[in-house]
């Protein structure tokens, strides 16, 4: 293991690699600055690109982008009161405040050194669980497989927050999209309407950027947000670097609190923030403070979002489980580039792990520090217009969407899929149920097809399916009695408000 880690170093540091990851860190924060934007949208940006390319220059690539997300995302948080993501929104509950006050770049700089931490020690974590993990995922099977495939499914209950029915049948439908094409275990050809495009089955990267990019552009072009005309920084972002150390602990707990949330598939993104937050100012002295502008508030969610990409990262590799829309479309830019999670991840491709692991806290340590630098000029584009930024988005998402197999069909399926994902917008049906099923429709089948072949269907009575089985059904009644919990408190409040 350590020997592995140390080799891979070498090929991290490779000028062409690092290259990629430079390019993937300056995406990811022109990404999180920019409000409105997410992780999801700018890993639907690169997907395209990343087919056929080196494994190792691919994830440098997308890790690099998703590792610094929530440490741009910190700008428009703090400076405008915007969430920059759907990760920083407790955030500003007192970074804004203490803009207000004349301490922005305190705050700022706090933010920007926890969350530097925090993905340093979800990268440790991530490396640490590996050797927990790799006997048991040795001792898998196809019928185990296949059963992590349903699991994976069952997140979309999960991700579907209030509406699990609506969050299944998006993953169905997801499911539908995936088996378009050639089946994988017989020589035929499924749902093509005889249309040549089709027997490859619909492309990755068009699901992910007609669901999550498209309906961005239509909502930036038609939103007319009012954003502060005031971008100036006072105080010293230094100020803030030395806060951060001060409150150790508190960034130790939230970083830990935050690589465990990001383990459980469906807990991360937005939850991880103010789950930290909430518990910080719970276990704090003096938190009468917290959300007029403390900067311990400020600390302990941006710990924690840095650090649930280390613990998201173990189910989405070890067991090909995606626990949200990013992880969902990394599974996918691994499949493009010729590699399939799972039990692979911890024996064949391991040097690739490694190499995840370093670009996960190299990425962090890089875009903190070009943020505290840049921290002036930085913030000038978080007050970039929609109609200037619109027209660039477009290009590159037309540009993205065709260069998945040239063909005209490519921007036919973008134009059709992001209609769909914006009507499902409106609506506020999840989209992620919908890229998930659409992710692990084949590896199902596949494996269910072995199964069965192997050991017809005895396999229904080992041991390891009958406990996933078990968690599956607990994941399901979970789903519905939250569901059912968040409708009653919504009723009694509207009836109390009458």
């Amino acid at each position: 293991m350590l020997e592995t880690l140390v080799e891979t170093l070498a090929i991290v540091l490779d000028g062409s690699r690092l290259l990629y990851m430079l390019l993937g860190i300056s995406i990811g924060l022109t990404i999180g600055l920019l409000p409105g934007l997410s992780g999801t949208v700018g890993m639907s940006i690169l997907l395209p690109f990343v087919y056929g390319m080196d494994p190792y220059a691919g994830m440098a690539l997308l890790i690099g982008m998703v590792a610094v997300v929530h440490t741009g995302d910190t700008f428009p948080s703090v400076l405008l009161g915007i969430p920059g993501s759907s990760g920083s929104q407790a955030t500003i509950m007192d970074g804004y405040p203490l803009a207000k006050k004349g301490q922005a770049a305190r705050a700022l700089g706090a933010a920007f050194f926890s969350s530097m931490i925090g993905g340093v020690i979800g990268g440790v974590i991530l490396f640490s669980i590996i050797p927990i993990v790799r006997p048991v995922i040795l001792s898998l099977g196809s019928p185990e497989l296949f059963m992590l495939a349903l699991l994976g499914l069952s997140m979309v209950g999960i991700l579907a927050g209030k509406s699990p029915f609506i969050g299944i049948l998006a993953g169905l439908f997801g499911m539908m999209l995936g088996v378009i094409g050639s089946a994988p275990s017989v020589p035929e050809y499924r749902y093509t309407f005889d249309w040549l495009y089709l027997y490859d089955g619909i492309p990755l990267p068009l699901v992910a950027l007609g669901l999550f990019a498209f309906p961005v552009l239509i909502d930036l072009l038609v939103g007319k947000k009012s954003i502060s005309e005031s971008s100036a920084l006072s105080g010293k972002w230094f100020e803030g670097v030395k806060d951060t150390v001060k409150h150790r602990w508190l960034v130790l707990r939230s970083s830990i609190l935050g690589a465990v949330a990001g383990f459980i598939p469906g807990l991360g993104g937005s939850v991880v923030d103010w789950l930290s937050y909430g518990t910080a100012k719970q276990t704090s002295k003096n938190n009468e403070t917290f959300g007029e502008g403390d900067i311990r508030g400020v600390i302990a969610p941006e710990s924690s979002n840095n650090a649930k990409e280390g613990g998201s990262l173990i189910p989405t590799l070890m067991f090909g489980i995606p626990g949200s829309g990013t992880t969902a479309i990394l599974l996918g830019g691994l499949l493009l580039m010729g590699v399939e999670a799972g039990p692979r991840m911890v024996t064949e491709e391991l040097s690739l792990t490694m190499s995840i692991i370093w670009t996960l806290v190299i990425a962090n340590i890089i875009g903190a520090a070009a943020c505290l630098i840049l921290t002036r000029p930085i913030s000038r584009f978080s007050l970039i217009s929609p109609s200037k930024l619109v027209p660039f988005l477009t290009i590159i998402l037309i540009v993205g969407a065709y260069q998945t197999s040239q063909h005209w069909g490519d921007l036919l399926l973008f134009v059709l899929l992001g209609i769909i994902g914006w009507i499902m917008v409106q609506l506020d049906w999840p989209r992620a149920p919908i890229l998930i099923g659409f992710v692990l429709a084949l590896a199902a089948e596949r494996y269910l097809w072995i199964s069965v072949s192997r050991f017809d269907w005895e396999w229904v009575y080992r041991p390891g399916v009958l406990i996933i089985a078990g968690i599956i059904i607990l994941i399901f009644g979970s789903s519905y009695w939250i569901s059912k919990i968040g409708a009653l408190k919504g009723a009694k409040a509207k009836g109390g408000n009458v």
